[in-house]
């Protein structure tokens, strides 16, 4: 793959536009259906309004960046992204859905050049924890808004005392690549990202634990084959039979009402320019 020009974070950028990307812009559906409890209370958060530019922040399908467009109708709503296949997936949607006023580019966040003060809110929904460099990124998108722009974004929280830290201890230790500075629960400690914030420029930074019920699968069978797909359990623990069956007896006490059903925990996450 060959990397645009203004794509510092290489390494990501390599991943989402291999397996990693391709897995989720091919199973958009499953990871929306884990994700979309938490919808209301990050675009509540933004406080978007009719005329409002919203950016949003690592888009992938762009499920966000259509909802954050239609509650801005008189606005816009611009989508970003490393990855090239799912934003092939976000503009076949949007086309799809009729949402005219929402739009995509591949870029890094952390080096994009946004036009200064562009943008009345920017969101993100599990989209952040990637950055090569995490102050330079939200640094950039302090300058992309507007004085007084919002920042709200939802990150993983410690999987400790979950239901998914309870699939996780059944299946083995948790690789660093999940849990440590450079994963998926880089933004899951408040005090790092407080932290990560001010230096970049932000004022009232507020972090706050928020739930939602995750359907995994229509039953533990398909919840492990899915769970087994995602990209840092594949990449740490392998792909074998053995580990889609340990998935399988960890996700079956959460078989209820016809699917797998998680107690999901995320990191949502205030600030202002």
């Amino acid at each position: 793959m060959e990397v645009p020009m203004d794509i510092v974070n290489t390494a990501q950028a390599e991943a989402w536009n291999g397996y990693e990307g391709e897995h989720w812009a091919d199973h958009h559906d499953r990871y929306d259906a884990v994700n979309n409890g938490f919808d209301g209370v990050l675009l509540d958060a933004a406080a978007i309004g009719a005329h409002d530019r919203v950016l949003d922040l690592g888009c992938g399908s762009g499920y966000i960046t259509r909802r954050a467009a239609r509650r801005a109708p008189l606005g816009r709503a611009l989508g970003v992204d490393l990855s090239a296949p799912m934003l092939a997936r976000a503009r076949s949607l949007t086309e799809r859905d009729g949402v005219p006023n929402a739009e995509f580019e591949q870029g890094d966040a952390q080096v994009h050049p946004f036009p200064d003060a562009a943008f009345d809110a920017a969101v993100s929904r599990f989209g952040v924890m990637f950055f090569a460099d995490p102050v330079a990124a939200f640094g950039n998108v302090r300058r992309a808004l507007r004085d007084g722009g919002r920042l709200a974004f939802l990150a993983m929280a410690s999987p400790a005392g979950t239901d998914l830290g309870t699939v996780f201890a059944a299946i083995g230790p948790r690789p660093a690549a999940v849990t440590g500075h450079a994963g998926p629960m880089s933004m899951s400690d408040p005090d790092r990202v407080r932290a990560i914030l001010d230096a970049a420029g932000f004022r009232d930074v507020s972090c706050r634990t928020v739930h939602a019920e995750q359907v995994w699968g229509r039953d533990a069978a398909d919840a492990a084959e899915f769970l087994a797909g995602w990209g840092p359990v594949r990449h740490n623990l392998g792909d074998g039979p053995e580990l889609r069956a340990a998935i399988t007896d960890a996700m079956r006490p959460f078989e209820r009402d016809g699917a797998v059903r998680l107690r999901g925990t995320a990191l949502l996450v205030q600030a202002r320019r």
